[in-house]
């Protein structure tokens, strides 16, 4: 009985013990989470601008053409997978593996991994890498993104890929997560900018606007060509800044939910402790009465 009391009692200092860890690591997340919120409004205005840019010399160019907006048979495609650095966020980074598992499984493919979790992702499903130097999601910049959006407009211009496609995961609420694909390469025209700008990264609606008599020099071709790279870019960094508030949102409620269990495990095993403390006293207890009687 008394070793049992003292594997309870070891048992109750390990699971504080953990407690302490979960707590901490949720006020953690609790207290990056306002930041990287932040990060995210601030980040729309931005890409907002540049979406209308694009919208409006679609809309006021009926004979506008593009390498960017030429579809073509996709048989391959380039994916960058959006994922966090560290474990114990619940189902975070499993939930946009699983969605990329599924879309590429009969596609020849190429990644672009953003995150350690994400890398190791790659590698374990034997994909092709086309970079390896974004392999910190939480140090991830915005020249990063640039440099991402370069490589990719030029695989695409460059005929490496036919599509290209974000996987990330899109933060709606603190108790809400939700993983998506967002097309990027090759570009629709007219209404369906403001289409990816109403579903896309930034969740920033944007009204359509009438007929624009902006000149755009030298030419209006040109300057859409120019900008695509920097609206890429700020896709890509609008859906970093949604994976990374969603990350810490799903650690914070995972790591509540992992207090919330040991709490109850402790009170459990306390319970257990005094029923087993009580029954060695009741044991002593009798031991001596019937010594006496004896």
């Amino acid at each position: 009985m008394a070793g049992s009391m003292k594997e309870i009692k070891l048992r109750i200092k390990s699971v504080e013990s953990t407690m302490q860890i979960t707590k901490a690591m949720e006020l953690v997340a609790s207290s990056k989470l306002r930041k990287a919120k932040e990060r995210a409004e601030n980040s729309r205005p931005y890409f907002t601008t540049l979406s209308n840019t694009l919208a409006d010399i679609t809309e006021n160019n009926t004979e506008f053409t593009s390498p960017y907006t030429r579809v073509r048979p996709v048989h391959r495609t380039c994916y960058v997978v959006i994922a966090g650095d560290r474990g114990l966020a619940g189902g975070y980074n499993s939930n946009v593996f699983k969605m990329v598992t599924a879309a590429a499984a009969e596609k020849e493919a190429y990644m672009i991994p953003v995150g350690k979790k994400a890398l190791e992702f790659a590698a374990r499903i034997k994909k092709p890498v086309l970079s390896h130097q974004f392999e910190l999601a939480g140090n991830t910049s915005v020249s990063d993104c640039f440099a991402m959006a370069k490589i990719l407009c030029q695989g695409f211009l460059e005929g490496d890929f036919d599509e290209v496609v974000i996987a990330y995961t899109n933060f709606i609420s603190m108790l809400r997560q939700e993983s998506a694909l967002l097309p990027v390469l090759p570009l629709k025209k007219q209404e369906d900018f403001r289409g990816n700008t109403d579903a896309g990264a930034s969740g920033v609606q944007t009204p359509k606007k009438a007929g624009s008599l902006i000149l755009y020099e030298p030419d209006s071709e040109t300057v859409f060509n120019t900008i695509v790279p920097e609206y890429v870019a700020g896709l890509i960094y609008g859906a970093l800044c949604e994976s990374v508030a969603s990350e810490l949102a799903a650690r914070r409620t995972a790591m509540d939910s992992a207090s919330k269990n040991a709490a109850e495990m402790i009170e459990t095993l306390n319970l257990n402790y005094n029923r087993a403390r009580q029954a060695a006293i009741t044991q002593e207890i009798t031991e001596i009465i019937g010594g006496t009687t004896g």
